[in-house]
């Protein structure tokens, strides 16, 4: 039974992914690497593939220029209705931010730039907190999410409006 419980003590110390590649192998020098080091890269797996992901879009969207006619979907609200959706001019924003062009990625779309800077930061919380062991938690409760829609709504109806044509892509 002891060594049940000290299994279980070592688990929560490497932190959520480590109950997979408890029991797969047996010691400490099972599965990637050795010891702590092994742990730390099994952590760091799903930050990295998503990271490689990320970097993949980026990099396609880079070479693939959204603002020449044909290589992308046109946005079917923008199209149908004529209205800018939250979205609009986020690829010509990503576009713009893989050439360096940060001002140009502003004035795509403002809030596509600001949820890249947001979800750059919360991966560098997860990536430390993997690191260090502990478990990486985001818990969004119901006034974050009225408050993140509300957010979209505003610059929606602001980018619509007559005077806030300077948020037009």
């Amino acid at each position: 039974m002891r060594g049940v419980k000290a299994q279980t003590q070592r688990v929560r110390e490497l932190g959520p992914g480590a109950a997979v590649h408890a029991g797969a192998g047996g010691g400490a020098g099972a599965g990637t690497g050795t010891g702590a080091a092994g742990a730390v890269l099994r952590r760091l797996v799903v930050p990295g593939a998503l990271l490689a992901s990320v970097v993949g879009a980026f990099a396609y969207v880079g070479v693939v220029d959204p603002n020449q006619p044909g290589h992308y979907p046109v946005c079917p609200l923008l199209r149908f209705a004529g209205v800018y959706c939250p979205g609009c001019g986020g690829l010509r924003g990503a576009h713009a931010l893989v050439h360096g062009d940060f001002a140009a990625a502003l004035t795509d779309n403002a809030l596509a730039v600001a949820g890249y800077l947001v979800l750059a930061v919360l991966w560098t919380v997860w990536v430390v907190r993997s690191v260090r062991g502990r478990p990486t938690r985001l818990e969004l409760g119901p006034v974050h999410l009225w408050s993140v829609g509300a957010l979209a709504l505003v610059f929606t109806i602001v980018r619509n409006l007559p005077f806030g044509g300077w948020l037009h892509p």
